[in-house]
């Protein structure tokens, strides 16, 4: 089958042409999937994308024109493509789950150490030749309570590392985990309880209808003017703009994030030469001084690289010989 790999960054290429096997001919592209770069599908069967492409109807459109029949996500997310329509057209569509839990989980625990404790500012300084502990203070996360909104494989291994720091666990989702209360003690509440009693929030769900702004106005006047708020996520779970209000009038103490939720022509691209962004809502954000961002980064280690480039290359199998992948995205899954 003749695969072309939108979005393809170099770190990721080794894992794909290992996971390939030769058993395809791939060509891989840097740039992103969107209505210009469309054309450079003509002549391949199938397509794989990353979650900063743009798989819109317009778009699906040229590529059933131009041929593809198949595309492969190298996410669990799906939010930017369009499924009703993938569908209507004929495509065969798939993701990448469960393909790395703990790149993830672990990933949060890392921005919300960084962000508590101050390690961003606290290696600035140092560098600088200042070694105060001034404005590095933070807080023990023994005893303190965490809220895991979305306790699916990644928020239940954010669970299990919480519980190993000793914190007490609100959970919020629609199925309960019976294993989780039972070994790790964590009780389901509603989400506005979630959000008054939890000093850290931390955020675990797709993105969806029903997730789109999950946490606005309401859910930040509902959180404790200390609290932290983590999401590895995505960037729209999150109201960019009611956000950034409640950091700079100080009504919760920290955010930090790998997510924004216009990352499409910002993120994944090298700004550094121009030294500028058009987007006035980011500048604002990154210019907080308790905002700690990440540029989507926390997929990015070994396992979760071979993982994902192992499942893109079975879904493609898959389809080359007629069968339906596990991962395929049917009409259960769809959202406009």
């Amino acid at each position: 089958m003749k695969l072309l790999v939108y979005s393809a960054k170099k770190f990721e290429v080794p894992y794909l042409e290992r996971a390939n096997k030769n058993n395809h001919h791939v060509v891989f592209t840097h740039r992103a999937l969107d209505s210009e770069t469309a054309h450079q599908a003509v002549g391949f069967d199938a397509i794989s994308i990353f979650s900063g492409d743009d798989a819109s109807l317009t778009v699906l459109e040229k590529l059933r024109d131009f041929g593809v029949k198949y595309i492969s996500l190298r996410s669990a997310g799906y939010n930017n493509i369009h499924i009703k329509c993938a569908k209507r057209f004929g495509f065969k569509v798939a993701n990448a789950p469960d393909y790395s839990p703990h790149s993830i989980a672990e990933h949060a625990v890392a921005l919300l150490l960084a962000l508590n404790r101050k390690i961003i500012l606290a290696h600035s300084q140092v560098h600088q030749y200042n070694f105060l502990q001034d404005d590095l203070l933070g807080f023990d996360l023994n005893k303190k309570t965490v809220g895991i909104v979305g306790v699916g494989k990644i928020g239940a291994v954010m669970v299990k590392i919480m519980h190993g720091f000793g914190c007490t666990i609100l959970a919020n989702d629609l199925v309960q985990d019976a294993t989780l209360i039972k070994d790790y003690g964590i009780q389901y509440v509603e989400m506005e309880e979630l959000l008054k009693k939890s000093d850290i929030v931390s955020l675990h769900v797709p993105l969806t209808h029903d997730t789109h702004y999950l946490i606005d106005e309401a859910q930040f006047k509902a959180m404790k003017k200390r609290a932290l708020l983590i999401n590895t996520a995505r960037g729209a779970v999150v109201n960019t703009t009611a956000l950034i209000k409640v950091l700079e009038k100080k009504k919760i103490a920290g955010y930090a994030t790998d997510v924004y939720e216009k990352e499409i022509g910002v993120f994944f691209k090298d700004h550094s030469t121009s030294g500028d962004i058009k987007d006035d809502l980011l500048k604002q954000l990154l210019s907080l001084p308790n905002v700690l961002l990440t540029p989507h980064q926390a997929f990015v280690t070994k396992e979760a690289l071979a993982n994902i480039a192992d499942i893109t290359f079975y879904n493609i199998d898959c389809w080359e010989k007629g069968k339906e992948s596990k991962n395929e995205l049917g009409y259960e899954t769809m959202i406009s």
